[in-house]
């Protein structure tokens, strides 16, 4: 089978690309090939089920990994910052942290949108694994099938949640090419810390701000939701937090769960005291109870500037991740000196790359995605100007 156009990877990029081509040329040949049952899986789950698709407050310190550089072409150019508007049919709007989502807060429906324009007009291969790419771009299917194309754009991902099918095997096709990847990290994960101070919050929800340090230096602070857990901790402030370490040592974070002045929590303090409120209920009110009695638990005294301090820097050690399987991003992939400023492979002409599977990764809050999108369209671009 010969054909202009293969898209190996059915998700965010690989839609993205289809869907520029499409409305570029109509009468492209393009063939989308999908290891999992249906296209856009990972993006209708984005967001919590809400499709957090991009993010207002866009900029390159946004960004990670040996290919952060050109994100500033790719997808930070005036024209593809916004680009998401016309990409979807549906109605976009901003929460108050950015992160932009459709009116309707149904991831879904995104990926409704893209097949519409899709439908009728792209061979879809589901189910389906490329098991080799040759530098004369034959594509060799599980099946057995040979496609042969001229352009090939890999968008299968990385190695985080392989229920989506983007358990990481997608590398080895290049590096057959002559292609490194990087070292590979869980990002916008879970953590896992010492869990001596915490072992009765499990299922606690409180919103502080965390500041993780490595080696002793401050590398990243945030403020947001933190889930204790009987692991360590979750939530979005964790989730934010983990692509600044997510290849670091020796990490600790720092809670504070106070954002109010010193001398009014300590003048409470000290009322409490004289109404009698017996230590270990010296924070009532100020904070989850739990939470409170664990913080005093933790200092050892009833001193109030001593458990103020506790209150304002609950420290945990962190022991690592919970793992690609519960990451929603992979830090690290193909090394971008490999890579020309088109998305283009250095070692076989006509083959591009694009989202994820590239050694780029963004912060949480819907950069990912705008990444995927963006590249995704950058490619495709790329691709109509050879045809």
């Amino acid at each position: 089978m010969n054909c202009d156009v293969v898209i190996i990877g059915g998700g965010a990029s690989g839609l993205a690309c289809a869907v520029r081509l499409i409305r570029q040329n109509a009468n492209l040949n393009i063939v989308i090939i999908e290891a999992g049952e249906r296209l856009g899986k990972k993006l209708a789950s984005t967001g919590n089920g809400q499709g957090n698709i991009t993010n207002v407050n866009i900029s390159p310190d946004c960004y990670f990994g040996g290919g952060a550089d050109i994100v500033d072409k790719v997808a930070l150019a005036p024209d593809r910052l916004r680009l998401e508007e016309g990409l979807f049919h549906c109605v976009l709007q901003a929460d108050q942290t950015g992160r932009v989502y459709p009116a309707g807060k149904q991831a879904s429906a995104l990926v409704d949108s893209l097949m519409y324009e899709l439908r009728g007009k792209v061979k879809i291969y589901l189910n389906t694994k490329v098991t080799e790419i040759g530098k004369n771009l034959k594509i060799t299917l599980s099946s057995g099938e040979n496609i042969y194309a001229k352009f090939v754009v890999l968008c299968a991902g990385g190695k985080a949640q392989k229920q989506f099918k983007t358990d990481g095997s997608a590398y080895a096709l290049v590096q057959k090419l002559g292609h490194n990847v990087t070292e590979l990290y869980p990002s916008l994960v879970q953590l896992k810390t010492d869990t001596v101070f915490i072992r009765n919050l499990k299922g606690i929800r409180v919103d502080c701000t965390v500041t993780a340090f490595s080696d002793g230096q401050s590398v990243a602070k945030t403020r947001g939701d933190v889930i204790f857990t009987d692991y360590g901790v979750s939530g979005n402030a964790i989730f934010s937090i983990s692509p600044y370490i997510a290849d670091k040592q020796g990490v600790t974070l720092s809670l504070n769960f106070l954002q109010c002045d010193d001398g009014e929590i300590i003048k409470d303090i000290e009322k409490k005291k004289e109404f009698g409120y017996p230590e270990s209920e010296l924070l009532s009110g100020t904070l989850h109870n739990q939470l409170g009695r664990a913080v005093i638990k933790r200092c050892g005294s009833a001193d109030a500037e001593i458990i103020c301090s506790a209150a304002k820097n609950f420290t945990l050690n962190v022991a690592g991740t919970l793992g690609f399987d519960y990451a929603q991003v992979t830090r690290g992939g193909i090394d971008m000196n490999g890579v020309t400023d088109e998305l283009e492979s250095k070692f076989v002409k006509n083959l591009f790359f694009a989202g994820e599977i590239l050694d780029v990764d963004g912060c949480c809050g819907g950069y990912n995605l705008h990444w995927a999108f963006a590249s995704g369209f950058f490619v495709a671009d790329s691709i109509i100007k050879r045809l």
